[in-house]
């Protein structure tokens, strides 16, 4: 690997407070003697008020030619554009590599000692059994992925399991919130501990690597799959995404961080034919990649490479995205995987950067391949053949393995780690005589975290004259009303990959599900609480969406009307109520707003809630007098209808926030699913092209000065909280740099503190989520401000308490595509304190500077 080289240039002197610093290679020193800020005339002080900056635009992405593939697809020569519209002066150039050919393991970070085991484990394997280890035996083996085995050496493979809900395919296992929960909690603690549970219930099946986390970023509102991401925002997706992989990696899984690159909608998203995602470079580093390199930072495992293309050529065999970027500049040291069939060469893959194959056939071939032998895979036999011929080099076989198995051994797995207990091809406990499947109870008492995690993931949105949280003891009548409120009349199970919509929706469809143990709906928790806690209560539900009759006679003096709905996609390759994966549209599934309309209309008490995989458009009955609450609970997984209950009743204050904008129309998002194309061609590549820049979700609207139904970030209380006491501090040390898994260390150092004091105003006890962003000059070109902090914690009424916000070297850099590193803008930067994208409280304007 060739060392990291550090430039300093010139500098505006205005700093008072200084930062001791050194930035540091093996073959380069730089000394900073003095970072310093200067605060502007703009003192800080409460307001909502701020003023924005202009939109970076780069018109010079490089596009993909519109048909076949070039000379580019097969040798990975695609690149990400280099233009940058608009000048600005560096301040500090914080990292820089230089690129070159196929990266082999270096063992850094940590990664010593396993890199040196797994290359004495191949170091008597023949070619066949390296191959074995690098193609999948397709469904020759219990899991949905299976690499081969060695048998003389005792060692059974390793086995790929879906899903980032829970383990798909099988039974005693839980069905956690989906990953867009876990990111509306904006709470860190909670997104480990879910990783923890889950990575218990990965080992206990016998599970080596866990395909999740998710961590494409919710670009399209509309997107099928968004519900498995941690939403819009980079930063938010990348705490999200890394907190996961360090829970799920304690217990000595091997997590997965997907899809690389870009692959944000369903439509044309692969075969037969794979769409070209083409996008600028500095927006492809400051946006889509952050959340991978927050994962390689948190030592992730393994990195899935998508179907789609970026830029033109495959993502499994793009040089720039699977080498320079992820194995060179931020310095990956585990293994590259490829989505099931993704793989669409050999010479092209393996060279430019793809590690693994699933599940090792080619796509389309109906055969089970095995690959030492079989030519029904671009790998297998032909692997063998290529290096056996040296078309393909033994070293980069060698590199290949050896990355899979370091991951192995970096996580513990060749020590006491449990066999596969389960078949995911059938339920049954015997096949063909054997036994497959153990019936191994792995849930726990996780059935209690994902019950937290699903009412500390209801957002609340509106509240009129307090409505909640509810006393049903002070209430005569209520009514339910919606099939989303009940069962599945069939099971929540009836439908393969959870792909239907019957009942209340607590997860989407494809293959980022999991099998539910049990569903408890919001109608039989509610019925539950209420038989118990307030028999005198009369409780009536009508589960039929469009029997208007029946809803119109039950909401009769009614003194709470609970109506709820939902709205539900997954992945493009089941479809549901022609809904191919991503949704058609941002209205709300089985005439749900014809429901709220028609109960509105006469309970004076409406309460709404909502079951989404994403944003919905609500004006049609938002502002209506009657509707009185809106509480918007996502995808909660197995224990809904208790979280929902939990906040109904304040046993739980709503502190969720939202991970993405609502919009009042679909229109005012920056972006949407391609759905058709107008050259029918079977050689024309569709061409998704990413014009919104930086300017994703929150940023678009806060650029373009359109007002949303409800901003990125919020979320109301059942209390009240104001924000004081505004202070930033520069660090004194910063800690010399190295190379490491997620790039050069110093990037990670913590450069300020940023210091405020919230205190509970209100009457009851609660958790407000305190978010810092950031806004940089002008001459920056970034949108006017950008998320780069969050913390949650409790606050009982009438106490205050002290927050205290890190920002990293790099939560204040920005990307320079022509030196192609971090730099630091020269000018103003200005910290934004506040409870969402646009509820502001506090902010504070400085200068930065070496001295």
């Amino acid at each position: 690997m060739k060392q990291p080289t550090f430039l300093l240039l010139h500098c505006l002197v205005v700093g008072t407070l200084a930062l001791g610093q050194t930035w540091q290679s093996n073959h380069h020193r730089r000394s900073v003697r003095a970072l310093a800020i200067k605060p502007s005339a703009a003192a800080s002080h409460d307001t909502s008020n701020v003023s924005g900056v202009s939109p970076f635009a780069d018109n010079g992405t490089a596009l993909a030619s519109s048909s076949g593939r070039n000379a580019a697809n097969e040798t990975g020569n695609a690149s990400f554009s280099s233009s940058l519209v608009g000048s600005f002066n560096l301040f500090l150039i914080v990292c820089s590599t230089t690129a070159k050919s196929t990266e082999p393991i270096s063992g850094d970070g940590g990664w010593e000692t396993a890199a040196a085991k797994a290359k004495a484990f191949i170091k008597g394997l023949t070619i066949d059994e390296k191959v074995n280890l690098t193609t999948g035996v397709d469904s020759i083996g219990r899991c949905i992925g299976n690499t081969g085995r060695v048998t003389r050496l005792n060692f059974d493979g390793i086995c790929f399991e879906d899903s980032p809900v829970g383990v798909r395919l099988t039974d005693y296992a839980s069905l956690f919130p989906a990953g867009v929960n876990i990111a509306a909690t904006w709470d860190k603690g909670l997104m480990k501990k879910r990783g923890e549970a889950m990575g218990e219930e990965f080992r206990g099946k016998g599970v080596n690597v866990a395909l999740g986390p998710m961590m494409n970023l919710a670009r399209n509102a509309a997107a099928g799959r968004n519900w498995e991401g941690g939403g819009a925002d980079p930063f938010l997706s990348g705490v999200h995404a890394s907190m996961n992989v360090e829970g799920i990696q304690s217990k000595g899984v091997i997590a997965c961080a997907k899809h690389y690159a870009l692959n944000e909608q369903e439509h044309y998203r692969g075969y037969p034919v794979a769409s070209s995602s083409n996008m600028d470079d500095r927006t492809f580093h400051e946006d889509q990649l952050w959340p991978f390199a927050e994962s390689i930072k948190a030592g992730v495992g393994s990195v899935m490479c998508a179907y789609n293309r970026v830029n033109g050529t495959y993502s499994c065999e793009n040089r720039r995205l699977l080498n320079d970027i992820l194995k060179e500049e931020l310095d990956f040291q585990g293994f590259m995987l490829s989505d099931w069939t993704a793989i669409e060469s050999l010479y092209a893959s393996v060279m430019n950067g793809a590690d693994v194959n699933m599940p090792g056939m080619c796509n389309g071939d109906a055969n089970q391949p095995n690959p030492a032998i079989s030519n029904n895979s671009f790998w297998g036999q032909q692997l063998g053949d290529a290096v056996r011929n040296g078309t393909i080099p033994e070293s980069r076989l060698d590199d290949m393995v050896t990355r899979l198995m370091a991951a192995y051994y970096q996580l513990g797995q060749d020590e006491n780690y449990p066999p596969v207990n389960f078949d995911s091809s059938t339920e049954n406990t015997y096949l063909h005589g054997q036994l497959v499947n153990e019936h191994v109870n792995v849930q726990g008492n996780h059935s209690e975290i994902i019950r937290t995690i699903g009412s500390a993931s209801t957002i609340l949105l509106k509240n009129v004259k307090n409505t909640l949280p509810i006393d049903f003891s002070k209430l005569k009548k209520i009514t339910i009303l919606g099939s989303d409120a009940g069962p599945n009349p069939d099971g929540p199970n009836a439908c393969a990959s959870r792909g239907c919509d019957q009942g209340t929706l607590a997860v989407g469809w494809g293959s980022g599900t999991a099998n539910f143990p049990y569903l408890i709906d919001p109608y039989s928790a509610i019925q539950n609480y209420v038989h118990n806690k307030s028999p005198d209560t009369t409780i009536q539900a009508v589960l039929d969406d469009f029997d208007y009759g029946a809803v119109n006679e039950t909401v009769i003096q009614a003194d709470a009307c609970f109506v709820f709905a939902n709205a539900d996609s997954g992945e493009g390759y089941v479809t549901v109520d022609t809904n191919a994966g991503d949704r058609n549209n941002l209205t709300l599934w089985h005439g749900g707003d014809e429901l709220i309309l028609t109960t509105a209309a006469q309970c004076a008490n409406t309460i709404v809630v909502l079951h989404t995989v994403g944003a919905v458009l609500m004006e049609a009955w938002h502002d209506h007098p009657n509707v009185t609450a809106i509480l918007y609970a996502g995808l909660p997984g197995q224990e809904s209808g208790n979280s929902l209950l939990d906040v109904l009743v304040g046993t739980v204050n709503p502190s969720a926030r939202l991970p993405y904008t609502i919009a009042k129309l679909r229109s005012d998002y920056p972006s949407d699913v391609l759905y058709t194309v107008s050259n029918k061609s079977t050689s024309f590549i569709p061409q998704i092209n990413y014009d919104e820049n930086l300017n994703i979700d929150y940023r678009h609207f806060d650029c373009a000065n359109i007002t949303p139904r409800y901003e990125f970030g919020f979320g109301l209380s059942y209390t009240t909280f104001s924000y004081s006491g505004l202070t930033i501090k520069v660090l004194s040390t910063v800690p010399a740099n190295s190379m490491q898994p997620g790039g050069l260390s110093g990037l990670y150092s913590d450069a300020l503190n940023v210091g405020f004091t919230v205190k509970n105003t209100g009457a009851h006890d609660g958790n407000e989520v305190a978010q810092l962003y950031i806004g940089f000059p002008e001459s920056a070109k970034e949108p006017p401000r950008v998320l780069r902090g969050f913390e949650r914690q409790f606050i009982k009424k009438g106490q205050s308490v002290n927050f205290s916000i890190g920002l990293r070297v790099k939560d204040i850099s920005i990307w320079d595509t022509p030196s192609q590193q971090w730099v630091i803008p020269d000018g103003e930067l200005t910290v934004y304190v506040g409870a969402s994208s646009r509820k502001i409280y506090l902010h504070k304007t400085f200068a930065l500077c070496l001295d």
